[in-house]
């Protein structure tokens, strides 16, 4: 005869061990992008105080078809370049007194994108004083 009563308190310790560490994705990406390669990477280390702008092509519509056109999404969607200064202040006024001071936008752009759309972006957010900024990359092998 097998002993299982301390079963349940291994059930509950795996659970509890995975709540804690599996991330929830917050945003459901309506455009696709192929992040740039880079040599010299870092890591953000406080993810709450991060605001992420991801630039693409928007995915493949069966009734539409494919995009040609560049998109930008601020969370969940598409927006023009003159929402990005609403839209920092909105993720500013979520975020903790502390968040605030180590504030962050990362974006999240294709290796395809045109340098005049990076611009604009830039100039939105220098406009709504967020000026650090963030590019994502992969490591290049």
């Amino acid at each position: 005869m097998l002993n299982t009563s301390s079963m349940p308190d291994l059930i509950f310790t795996v659970l509890f061990f995975f709540m804690i560490v599996t991330h929830m994705r917050k945003v459901t990406l309506k455009v696709q992008y192929q992040v740039p390669q880079g040599k010299e990477l870092t890591r953000l280390t406080k993810k709450t105080a991060v605001s992420y702008i991801h630039i693409g092509k928007l995915f493949n519509n069966p009734t539409i078809g494919p995009s040609s056109q560049t998109n930008i999404q601020l969370n969940d969607k598409i927006a023009n370049v003159e929402e990005i200064a609403p839209y920092i202040s909105e993720e500013r006024e979520r975020m903790s007194p502390a968040d605030l001071m180590n504030m962050t936008v990362s974006i999240k752009a294709d290796r395809q994108t045109p340098m005049g759309i990076i611009t604009d972006v830039k100039q939105q957010l220098r406009r709504a004083n967020a000026l650090r900024i963030n590019y994502s990359a992969t490591e290049s092998p």
